[in-house]
């Protein structure tokens, strides 16, 4: 008599990301400079922070990245969001009248401990209305960075 065979059991192959591996192992910690905040332009040359809890600083022992920016502008004309670092712009986000957008960042920066990165707004002088925001940062240990 001839036995079944057994079926070849086909192994299970789980595949990660450096940065799922980092935040699962509890080396990396999600962070978020986020929330809703009014505002009134002063022009589109003078860029400035938007609000003091737009502020991050990256603590000794870590190294931190920005994985994504998110932003909804509800007034009725276009303005732009930077991400800044240690006062200088990093990264411009336009986002038009009474529109949002979603952009999850294809080239990620480290920022060593100390660097402060904030959330900018330009618009035009005498622009007034609402941002809402979600900036995703990472925090990783600086040892996990190799």
């Amino acid at each position: 008599m001839n036995s079944p065979e057994k079926p070849t059991e086909t192994p299970v192959v789980i595949s990660e990301t450096r940065l799922q591996l980092l935040l699962r192992t509890h080396r990396a910690t999600p962070r978020f400079l986020q929330g809703v905040y009014p505002f009134a332009g002063r022009g589109v040359f003078d860029l400035s922070p938007l609000n003091d809890a737009l502020s991050y600083t990256v603590p000794k022992g870590k190294v931190a990245q920005v994985h994504y920016f998110r932003a909804g502008n509800l007034s009725d004309d276009i303005l732009y969001l930077s991400i800044s670092t240690n006062g200088t712009p990093a990264r411009y986000f336009p986002v038009g009248p009474k529109s949002d957008n979603h952009v999850p960042l294809a080239i990620v920066e480290d920022y060593a401990a100390g660097t402060k990165i904030e959330v900018c707004l330009a618009a035009p002088r005498g622009l007034t209305g609402t941002v809402v925001l979600d900036v995703g940062l990472v925090e990783i240990d600086a040892e996990g960075q190799s």
